[in-house]
């Protein structure tokens, strides 16, 4: 299965596109938010067109001190499925750390991983998605 995996920010929307098969992820450059969840969601439509993926996978933070941000990234998957996708919600909990932490042992400069750190946790959510998927 091919899909493109979304980390939702404020500012910056990372992305990522994955094989389930043999397992492969790439980032893609981070998309601007624009502060409109129905024009983020069009351009995350487009992209997942563009990229012929059959799912778009949003992370969701199921931190219970997270809940506005989890109610944000909710909408935006409600409105990417409103464009005929195909939208499977997973938990993006710690994956901004877990990509920072990673980039540092291999010994990336922070200047590299603040750039680079949307479209790794992309990539995290998108591994934890096909973890979930039956073998």
């Amino acid at each position: 299965m091919r899909a493109l995996g979304v980390d939702f920010g404020r500012k910056r929307i990372g992305v990522a596109v994955g094989e389930s098969s043999p397992r492969a992820c790439r980032p893609r450059p981070s998309l601007a938010a624009s502060g409109s969840l129905g024009k983020d969601a069009s351009a995350i439509a487009d992209l997942a067109a563009r990229e012929e993926t059959e799912a778009v996978v949003v992370g969701v933070p199921e931190n219970p001190d997270d809940d506005r941000q989890a109610t944000i990234c909710r909408r935006l998957a409600d409105e990417i499925r409103s464009r005929g996708l195909d939208v499977r919600l997973v938990d993006e909990s710690l994956t901004s750390l877990e990509s920072h932490a990673a980039m540092a042992d291999s010994g990336l400069k922070a200047a590299k991983r603040r750039r680079a750190v949307d479209g790794e946790s992309a990539c995290r959510i998108l591994d934890r998605f096909f973890d979930s998927l039956p073998d």
